[in-house]
């Protein structure tokens, strides 16, 4: 049994109206928790959304868990079908830019995680749905930052590249090179073809010993930035 059924009483293990009160109450309440944190950095998905695919998954389980028991259903078919659903549109919600950058990839496995949280919730495991929830709210609000400080730090980044004439690059290359740092791979963005601009996606490594340990990306680029044939420069994430 639950340890937390174990605490409410056997009630919240079965399906009555207290129960469905309480599973749907918790849903929406984890749900719009995250909903909050997302909406709160403007991401795709934000707190509706959020709430409405919790919603979704913990009714299909308690659609489930019910025929379970009063029509002896052996298949979670409803539930089985809604992971299905919110896994594609969690895959629609990343955003390709004409920069190389993936975005949304964070909120989309967050919905999909959501949705399999509040089927737990559904099914009347508490404890693991609490337990999702505490490392799905550490992992978007704390990790966040601490993931941005080690990308900051790395010796391998990433940048988007627009240069005011494509007889610049070689100009480029070389104080890369003389900055100490080095290219591994460069490449034109085809989304730019036609507009007249010369914009690559360049994969960088620092070698320079100094940088390594004095310099963020941020002010590499930022440094990169003033150079007067350079029309814009920024990190891909």
């Amino acid at each position: 049994m639950d340890p937390l059924v174990e605490i409410l009483g056997d009630w919240a293990a079965k399906i009555n109206a207290a129960s469905v009160f309480l599973r749907v109450g918790l849903a929406f309440a984890f749900a719009a928790a995250i909903g909050c944190e997302r909406a709160n950095k403007r991401h795709s998905a934000g707190l509706r959304t959020f709430i409405l695919v919790s919603l979704t998954s913990v009714v299909a389980m308690l659609i489930d868990v019910y025929a379970a028991a009063a029509l002896r259903a052996t298949v979670p078919l409803v539930s089985a079908a809604t992971v299905v659903g919110i896994a594609i549109i969690s895959s629609n919600s990343i955003l390709y830019s004409s920069k190389n950058q993936i975005k949304g990839l964070t909120t989309a496995v967050a919905l999909w995680a959501s949705s399999l949280m509040s089927l737990a919730v559904g099914c009347g495991f508490y404890s693991a749905s609490l337990i999702c929830f505490t490392a799905l709210i550490v992992c978007l609000s704390v990790l966040s930052s601490f993931e941005k400080f080690l990308k900051d730090r790395s010796n391998h980044f990433e940048i988007h590249l627009e240069l005011k004439s494509k007889n610049n690059l070689q100009d480029f290359i070389m104080t890369i090179r003389n900055l100490g740092l080095k290219i591994d791979d460069i490449e034109s963005n085809p989304a730019y073809i036609n507009s007249g601009l010369s914009v690559y996606s360049i994969s960088i490594t620092i070698t320079g010993k100094e940088l390594k340990k004095y310099k963020t990306h941020h002010e590499i680029i930022e440094a990169l930035g003033t150079l007067e044939y350079v029309g814009f420069i920024e990190e891909i994430l």
